[in-house]
């Protein structure tokens, strides 16, 4: 039994560590804060609406559309670098299907840019 509880000994002590790390933090982030916010602070950023309105208020689904396209192309783009890594030891079948891959990521992006989906104004 003795032995059983030293090999979760490691475990225990990462999850007290973690957890008083994570009270320490919220402790800091209560007496560090600032509780006055400045106009800037509560400005429209990114999202493109203020930050304190009406939640009924009519918003641009373009903000929203934007940020949905760099997510799926950002995840897309992540599929690249375990293939980057694997590199040296693919096949040709591994190969070419991450051009057909690639291929279909620049067309979709190509499809959106002539749609105006990346347009602004």
């Amino acid at each position: 039994m003795d032995d059983l509880l030293r090999e979760y000994l490691p475990i225990i002590i990462f999850l007290f560590m973690s957890f008083a790390l994570g009270i320490v933090l919220i402790a800091a982030a209560a007496f560090i804060a600032v509780f006055n916010p400045d106009p800037e602070k509560v400005s429209a950023y990114e999202c493109g609406f203020n930050a304190m309105d009406d939640a009924r208020m009519k918003f641009d689904v373009r903000f929203y559309l934007v940020s949905i396209l760099f997510i799926i192309f950002d995840l897309e783009v992540a599929f690249l670098f375990p293939w980057a890594v694997a590199f040296g030891s693919l096949s040709d079948v591994a190969f070419w299907s991450m051009m057909v891959f690639l291929g279909v990521l620049t067309v979709g992006f190509a499809y959106e840019w002539k749609k105006g989906a990346l347009e602004w104004a």
